[in-house]
């Protein structure tokens, strides 16, 4: 009984969506760029409610037993909401890709082929606890003309609710209140209704961990666009400078370590392992914990007070810690570093540090990433940073979207074709 009224209310959803998609679909630039503005005002408006239910969902995770740098994706505060803001603007004064003519031309009866962008329709995204997710999602489908169900996890549930319910005040006047909507019962159930809505639910975009990921993936009756996760590397060549080369290990694995685009595991050549990684154990004492292989800790020497280290596993080098863990292992060479990644990453985001131009194009060229860095940390990841002004997540897919994902990932394009009478013979 309790799944049959879940599915009714989930298709009266679906059908609402579906019926908001068409209108939105219709609006043009400007249009959608006032309701955009008009969200991220009455998100502005509704701080001190969405923070006071923010602190609702932490006090409840913590009590929970979540680890700090998963508390860290959850918690906002008045910066991060000016950056939920910020994100819904920048969107709004992104070039609107609906409608663009990618191309055109002429066949030899005479028909004129037009290729049109046009919006992807209606998509759902399920995600962990990331509220700012929320806001973005939102944003990024708006503007492409898409409606979209936003399914948080239980843990980020209240702010869900408080941020969506100031965008939908945002849209009243002008918008399309019913282009967003939360799925908030909270019930696996939920989840399963939403991957099997065939007709209704055009694209399904799963955000978070591997077991949420598989499970989309593994369940869906509706195309998926796979986001993955972050097992991230950072390989460091001999020429590199040392200096700089802590500064960006430090930044990739400390700065926000529960974040998909952290650094998990530090591939060393040999002929760099006694200038790093003794500086590197000092650095990191009472900072992170580090899983060593066994040419990596005897490089250390006498370790640092304060740093804890463990002996590196083959569990290790395929693991996404989330957490102040870093793996490190000594390798020969290039080409040893680039078969470790392309056999243990999750093709996210790689770096190499080094001098060696040859070295960094050839380390480009052959590893299986969305996004390969030289000389930088892999922090940079990100829709934001890319300029998309927000992003639905990162795609470590090879079709239709790969890396950061915004606008362009939730459009299609359709073929207008003008003709005079021509029938095919």
């Amino acid at each position: 009984m309790i799944n049959r009224i879940m599915m009714n209310t989930l298709e009266t959803v679906f059908k609402s969506l579906k019926s908001a998609q068409a209108v939105l679909a219709l609006q043009n630039r400007d249009t959608k760029d006032r309701a955009l503005e008009a969200a991220a005002a009455a998100i502005e408006a509704a701080q001190e409610e969405i923070l006071a239910a923010n602190a609702l969902d932490v006090t409840r995770a913590r009590g929970d037993g979540m680890k700090e740098a998963l508390v860290d994706r959850l918690a906002l505060d008045p910066k991060k909401m000016q950056g939920i803001t910020d994100g819904i603007l920048q969107v709004a004064r992104l070039e609107d890709p609906v409608g663009k003519i990618k191309a055109e031309w002429k066949t030899r009866e005479g028909l004129f082929i037009e290729q049109v962008v046009v919006p992807l329709g209606t998509v759902s995204i399920i995600y962990e606890s990331r509220p700012n997710v929320t806001a973005d999602a939102f944003s990024l489908a708006y503007k492409a003309g898409c409606s979209i169900l936003l399914r948080g996890s239980s843990a980020a549930l209240e702010s869900n609710r408080a941020i969506v319910k100031a965008i939908k005040k945002g849209l009243e006047n002008g918008g399309v209140p019913g282009a967003v909507e939360l799925a908030d019962s909270g019930s696996r159930d939920e989840v399963d209704e939403i991957l099997t809505a065939r007709g209704w639910i055009d694209a399904v975009l799963p955000r978070g961990g591997k077991y949420l990921i598989r499970r989309v993936v593994d369940n869906a009756r509706v195309p998926v666009i796979e986001t993955g996760e972050g097992n991230c590397h950072i390989y460091v060549e001999p020429s590199a400078d040392m200096e700089q080369v802590l500064e960006i290990i430090a930044n990739a694995k400390l700065q926000r370590p529960g974040v998909c685009n952290a650094v998990e595991t530090l591939l060393v050549h040999r002929g760099a392992a006694q200038a790093l990684l003794p500086p590197l154990a000092r650095y990191f004492a009472g900072k992170a914990e580090l899983r060593c292989d066994r040419d990596s800790l005897a490089a250390i020497g006498p370790l640092p007070d304060g740093l804890v280290v463990k002996d590196a596993v083959e569990e290790d080098w395929a693991t996404e810690f989330l957490d102040n863990i870093l793996a490190v292992k000594i390798v020969e060479s290039v080409d040893e570093a680039i078969d470790h990644i392309n056999t243990y990453g999750t093709k996210h985001s790689e770096a190499i540090l080094t001098k060696d131009t040859a070295a960094a194009e050839d380390f480009c060229r052959r590893v299986d990433a969305a996004c390969v860095y030289t000389n930088a940390s892999t922090r940079f990841t990100d829709g934001g940073v890319f300029g998309f002004g927000a992003e639905l997540g990162i795609s470590t897919q090879k079709f239709h979207a790969r890396g950061p994902m915004g606008i362009e990932a939730l459009t299609t394009i359709k073929y207008r074709i003008l003709g005079s009478g021509q029938i095919r013979a």
